[in-house]
């Protein structure tokens, strides 16, 4: 008879073998699923109801609606694998309206921003390093989780592309602006090797301690080098995928394209730039002279 941590890993093995989710992410639903078993309190998956559900997604009442949208998501799509493994006979989910959540369009930089934020002194190696890193990513609009799992064979710099290795393991290539092949190819040649400090690495960008360089390792250096550059909008790196992305689409670039570019595997994912170019078209107009009404 099964348990019902049999059902949760084999669900997590259907995620990772079969869906080939990223890491990340399976960890994410396993968390969720850990949250959902410790209130269920060792109540078996078929006995599952819908009042069980609902008391869980209540429970979570003080969380953020996207938060809670995300818990039934997950135990809904656990349930759903097994209806169709034949496991259980319905889901207990299925009657359920998801959290309604107000689109919120993400944040991104203005070219003046990324200037501002791209001219940071350069005067050590790690500062080389952090200059080819940020412009990497606003020259590719990756990922700050592919940026710092680039190797060096993912790296033609005299066809000017990088090879990335997406979610799922899915492959793309995105070609990288001259000045972005100038800073990787300055970096590269002159100061990597100092970083290592005698270690070897097919990674590309490289920690003060000669290891490859982790997210947050990075966000941290992101942050502070915003703070300094003085950029008061809050930063993260996925602002620059956001700004690479509404740049790309203010300047004429196919929306199909921009979604191949980002490695996105439905374009609805990839639309909401365009509300943001749309909204940024709205704000300018305003600023004209007869745009707004008589007797504002």
């Amino acid at each position: 008879m099964m348990t019902n941590q049999d059902y949760y890993n084999k669900y997590l093995d259907y995620l990772q073998f079969e869906r080939k989710l990223s890491k990340n992410t399976i960890l994410s639903y396993q968390d969720n699923l850990n949250r959902f078993e410790a209130f269920i309190e060792g109540k078996g998956i078929k006995n599952i109801k819908r009042n069980d559900i609902e008391a869980y997604l209540k429970f979570n009442d003080k969380m953020a609606l996207k938060s809670r949208a995300h818990y039934l998501t997950v135990v809904r799509n656990f349930y759903q694998f097994l209806v169709y493994e034949d496991l259980i006979e319905f889901n207990p989910c299925e009657t359920i309206k998801m959290p309604k959540i107000g689109k919120t369009l993400p944040s991104y930089l203005t070219k003046n921003e990324i200037d501002k934020l791209l001219s940071f002194p350069l005067n050590t190696h790690l500062d080389y390093r952090n200059k080819a890193m940020l412009e990497l990513l606003y020259a590719t609009g990756i990922r700050v989780s592919e940026l710092v799992n680039l190797k060096l064979n993912n790296i033609n710099l005299e066809d000017d592309l990088i090879r990335v290795i997406g979610k799922g393991s899915k492959e793309r290539i995105s070609p990288i602006s001259d000045i972005c092949e100038k800073y990787l190819k300055i970096y590269l040649d002159e100061h990597r090797n100092f970083l290592l400090k005698n270690k070897t690495s097919e990674y590309v960008f490289i920690n003060n301690f000669g290891n490859p360089i982790s997210r947050q390792g990075f966000f941290k250096n992101l942050k502070q080098i915003s703070k300094e550059m003085g950029i008061a909008k809050e930063i993260s790196p996925h602002t620059l995928r956001h700004s690479y992305a509404t740049h790309l689409l203010a300047n004429g670039a196919d929306l199909r394209i921009i979604q191949e570019l980002l490695g996105h595997s439905d374009i609805v994912t990839t639309e909401i730039y365009t509300h943001l170019v749309n909204e940024k078209l709205k704000n300018d107009y305003e600023k004209h002279p007869r745009a707004k009404k008589d007797g504002n």
